[in-house]
């Protein structure tokens, strides 16, 4: 909890800086509540920038990555769950040394790859990781989930028929519920508030994505700190709003006991 309260003071600050009068600086010193508290920043938002198509190109790329990502990321854990112990641990070894690779290092030669396959400029070349599980990370929580589901039950699957896909759909899907939605919340928030993709693909500003829009305003109003605390307000809400309706699901007593029965 300690934890927790320390990554939302900052947020806190934002919602509070949000709240003051157009064009003041930051508060000096503790303040509880705005002197002439007021939500002016976010009425003038959508008039300054266009923040509605950046929002709207933002939860498209978020709906097209992320049930990708769920399906990508939990067939490659499966996968995985149902190689032998040897061969287990070095697919999870790979996995790891594909974590260890800095982002950073493919950046030029995945801009070259989308050139070549006229795949760059659009909005939904945001969404392409999904199509490798957006992330090795995502991969690894599914092993650590099917880790779950026992020799016994495969055998009993295929003794009644069951390929690997129908177990996967009938017998790894439910169990792995909890994997599940934090996987989604995570891609969400990862998808959400991707900034650097955005940055090297996308051209035409109608195709920009919010944290591109926030950038722009950025740009346009740097000394207008509470239109800009109220931009980045904003851009935290969804995020927010999708962790905590997973986290009553991936936390819950009933889900828990449901998986280890």
């Amino acid at each position: 909890m300690l934890i927790a309260l320390a990554f939302l003071v900052p947020l806190l600050l934002v919602v509070h800086g949000s709240l003051r009068g157009r064009g003041l600086a930051p508060a000096t010193g503790p303040e509880l509540v705005p002197a002439g508290a007021t939500l002016a920043a976010y009425a003038d938002l959508f008039r300054v920038l266009p923040l509605d198509t950046f929002l709207r190109n933002s939860l498209l790329v978020a709906a097209v990555a992320v049930p990708l990502t769920v399906v990508v990321a939990s067939l490659a854990g499966w996968g995985i769950r149902l190689l032998g112990r040897r061969a287990r641990v070095a697919a999870v070894a790979g996995v790891v040394l594909v974590m260890l690779v800095p982002a950073s290092s493919v950046w030029a030669t995945r801009f070259e790859v989308l050139r070549a396959l006229r795949l760059d400029g659009t909005v939904l070349t945001l969404a392409l990781p999904a199509l490798m599980g957006t992330s090795a990370f995502f991969v690894l929580v599914y092993v650590w989930a099917y880790h779950q589901v026992d020799d016994d039950t495969l055998a009993a699957a295929a003794l009644d028929g069951a390929g690997h896909l129908t177990a996967w759909a009938r017998i790894a899907m439910p169990q792995g519920r909890s994997a599940t939605f934090a996987v989604a919340a995570l891609a969400f928030a990862w998808h959400w508030g991707n900034f650097l993709d955005p940055l090297l693909y996308v051209r035409s500003p109608g195709s920009y994505t919010a944290p591109l829009g926030v950038r722009t305003l950025q740009q346009l109003a740097p000394t207008d700190w509470p239109l800009l605390m109220a931009a980045v307000a904003v851009l935290a809400l969804p995020p927010v709003v999708v962790f905590l309706v997973a986290q009553r699901r991936f936390l819950s007593d009933d889900t828990l006991s449901a998986e280890a029965r």
